[in-house]
């Protein structure tokens, strides 16, 4: 989407060559134009598989994946290493799995009834905005998924994401040169990051894959080139009487500490049925999750949401850091993996009703299980619409109704949210980091983000026997109702 200031016959130049960020994005994008069409070229399977799988390798290899996880937590400050180790791996490994029979290249179905032949065909050059919170793990699985269908990728990371990506990228194009892949396959913008390499970028690319923050979703989809965005979390998640209650307090308190709370999906409300309340709350204690009280609970408030924006210097970070950035005096302090706050309201005045991106998280006490979908209800309205919902209950069909009633694309039944949501060894939703919502959340997708996404899909149509019907096969029943 170059804006042209005046054609060059009449000597004046495109803002390409205008702006050097510009320039410089451009050259990037040409480079990966060559590189994808020699890949796809005579295009072979076993190629887009090794590719993907070098890719793969580059950060599951056990030092690689240490060394990357150190690394961006030290420049992000964001998150713990133990866990960004785990998350990569697992995270990783699922996408691999994933992909490992898929086909993805030539015809992938072809079927004499319909007269259809279904070719696959790449995407051609993908830009990818990965986001601070997962700045391996993301790009990563981006890298996988577009190699595996036959496409080059350019990777945006963030500023603070910047260091650890380029890292990343040098130990996926040392793979390469094992296999003789072009390095061009896989390239990133340097830093320093800029919102005018970013839109750039967007711009020549062929598809846009965003993962972060609402802003860039919502500059990928103005940017005049095909793009899938994933919608804001802010996963709430209802414990009602029928649930094992000690198996939820200690999934939900995993899942919510896991990497320090940096997943979209991590737990941010809790909803729980006032029959068991009590009983939960102090289950959860055991787990590690610390009840505030009301003066305990204000002052964590005015931590969390200086000048009435959510304080970055607790995003992501340790939970004795939020205690003291807080200035909490809290007994037994070393058992404490995050901390509880009782919601008082829902929506913009209640901003501990939304996404927190911290080890924090609401609760709330329902009168009952239909008072507790209510709840839900507002909490969705107000924010992650679309994203998911979790449920703990031994009543199946309460689940069911959640998926009927819910503005959500998932409900995750009695599992760790943060480790169902994208995909697990246990369920069969793809491994992904980033989770399409649907209408709801604003998105073009409502699948988890995954390889198929990334192909093109052409259709070769023959004829087949005539299947005209006639008038009255199709509008009988309704005329017997409402007549001709």
């Amino acid at each position: 989407m170059t804006n042209l200031v005046d054609d060059s016959e009449n000597g004046l130049k495109s803002d390409a060559d205008i702006h050097p960020d510009m320039a410089l994005v451009d050259s990037i994008v040409a480079r990966a134009r060559v590189a994808q069409a020699k890949f796809s070229k005579n295009p072979d399977q076993a190629r887009y598989d090794n590719a993907a799988m070098a890719a793969g390798w580059a950060l599951m290899e056990p030092e690689r994946n240490s060394f990357l996880a150190t690394m961006a937590v030290k420049t992000t400050g964001l998150g713990n290493v133990k866990d960004k180790i785990i998350k990569n791996h697992r995270k990783t490994l699922g996408v691999l799995r994933d992909i490992k029979n898929s086909i993805t290249c030539g015809i992938i179905c072809d079927d004499p009834s319909t007269g259809i032949t279904q070719i696959a065909r790449p995407i051609g050059v993908v830009g990818a905005v990965v986001p601070s919170t997962n700045p391996v793990a993301t790009p990563t699985n981006n890298v996988v998924n577009a190699l595996k269908c036959g496409n080059a990728i350019i990777l945006a990371p963030s500023p603070k994401g910047v260091e650890v990506c380029q890292k990343l990228v040098g130990f996926i194009h040392n793979e390469f040169d094992k296999i003789g892949a072009d390095r061009n396959l896989v390239q990133m913008i340097p830093s320093p990051v800029s919102k005018i390499k970013a839109q750039r970028l967007m711009e020549k690319s062929d598809l846009v894959v965003v993962t972060g923050s609402q802003n860039n979703v919502h500059r990928a989809y103005c940017s005049g080139t095909p793009a899938i965005g994933v919608g804001a979390g802010n996963v709430a998640v209802i414990v009602d009487e029928t649930a094992n209650i000690a198996d939820a307090a200690g999934k939900i308190a995993g899942s919510k500490s896991f990497d320090n709370s940096t997943s979209c999906s991590s737990e941010n409300v809790l909803i729980v049925v006032k029959s068991v309340y009590d009983q939960f709350v102090e289950l959860l204690g055991n787990e590690g999750g610390r009840l505030l009280d009301e003066s305990q609970r204000k002052k964590l408030h005015k931590a969390l949401f200086a000048d009435g924006h959510l304080n970055r210097q607790v995003l992501a970070a340790d939970v004795d850091k939020v205690i003291s950035i807080a200035n909490l005096e809290l007994t037994n302090s070393a058992d404490i993996r995050f901390l509880v706050i009782e919601g008082t309201g829902i929506g913009p005045l209640y901003p501990e009703s939304g996404e927190k991106l911290s080890l924090v998280v609401t609760l709330y006490c329902a009168a009952d299980y239909a008072h507790a979908k209510e709840i839900a209800l507002q909490v969705m309205a107000f924010q992650g619409a679309g994203h998911s919902i979790g449920l703990y209950s031994t009543v199946d069909n309460r689940a069911i109704e959640l998926g009927h009633e819910m503005p959500t694309c998932r409900v995750i039944v009695n599992q760790a949210h943060c480790f169902a949501t994208g995909g697990s060894f246990d369920n069969a939703m793809p491994f992904s980091l980033s989770m399409g919502c649907g209408s709801w959340g604003g998105n073009s997708i409502d699948d988890n983000f995954n390889h198929k996404h990334l192909m093109n899909i052409t259709k070769v149509i023959r004829t087949i026997s005539s299947d005209e019907p006639a008038l009255e096969t199709i509008f009988s029943e309704y005329w017997a109702k409402a007549g001709k």
